[in-house]
């Protein structure tokens, strides 16, 4: 038995999310039929770095699987990528330690939050950014990001509904680029919680708009209350760009 990890990319406009729900199309079952039809019918399971919620997009989210078939990795990147629907792709394939697991590994992750600033938002990218008419302060949103940077108790910003007991997580850096009227936040850290990076960038929106004020963000953390936070920004502005793992 081989375990194969694999980086993969999906346009999250047309799934209700990764993980398998009932009656849903999803990614996770998407990558599961296919890989049963290679498998001649045996069902093989998939395992994510963790679940992209309903129209949240990757460029770099990371699987394993089993297998029990000598196929080169060039085979494999071939067949997925032939039998796979064109809104899920995979970027690299790799065998792996059999102890290697996508989930409990992780070392840290990569997002990347998308506003489009235009007055007319093109039909084009209304899928895959969030439009915002009034002007965003951006050195505002820069400052205030700098409250979120080391180790916190991140439960404002994490979704009221979450199982989730510990919710210290650290937060590496946040840096925010413009390209024309594009907008990104590239956010990293050690783990997010549930809703985490869409309720920050709903804050820091609030922020970029004048409704709330920069120095405003420490005493938000420091509430550690999901009430002290702004609103949970849409998903489909939001992008897992990469998954760390200790080399």
């Amino acid at each position: 038995m081989k375990r194969l990890k694999a980086t993969i990319a999906y346009d999250g406009s047309g799934f209700a999310g990764y993980q398998i729900q009932p009656d849903s199309r999803t990614v996770q079952v998407e990558l599961m039929k296919v890989l049963k039809t290679i498998h001649k019918g045996k069902v093989t399971q998939v395992v994510a770095s963790g679940r992209t919620d309903a129209k949240v997009h990757a460029t770099g989210q990371v699987i394993h699987f089993d297998t029990e078939f000598s196929i080169p990795m060039s085979g494999w990147l071939r067949a997925l990528n032939v039998l796979l629907p064109e809104d899920i792709r995979v970027n690299s394939i790799e065998e792996v330690d059999a102890s290697f697991h996508a989930r409990y590994h992780t070392t840290g992750k990569t997002y990347r939050y998308k506003w489009d600033r235009s007055q007319i938002i093109s039909p084009f990218t209304r899928n895959y950014m969030v439009h915002v008419k009034q002007p965003l302060d951006v050195d505002a949103m820069k400052a205030a990001a700098q409250a979120l940077i080391g180790t916190h108790d991140f439960s404002s910003f994490c979704a009221a509904n979450t199982a989730v007991v510990d919710k210290v997580r650290t937060i590496w850096r946040v840096e925010f680029e413009e390209h024309g009227n594009e907008l990104h936040m590239v956010i990293e850290g050690s783990g997010f919680l549930y809703n985490m990076v869409r309720i920050i960038a709903g804050t820091l929106t609030e922020v970029g708009m004048g409704r709330r004020k920069a120095e405003e963000l420490s005493g938000i953390v420091a509430a550690a209350d999901r009430d002290a936070a702004g609103k949970t920004a849409a998903a489909h502005g939001l992008y897992l760009e990469t998954v760390m793992y200790q080399s």
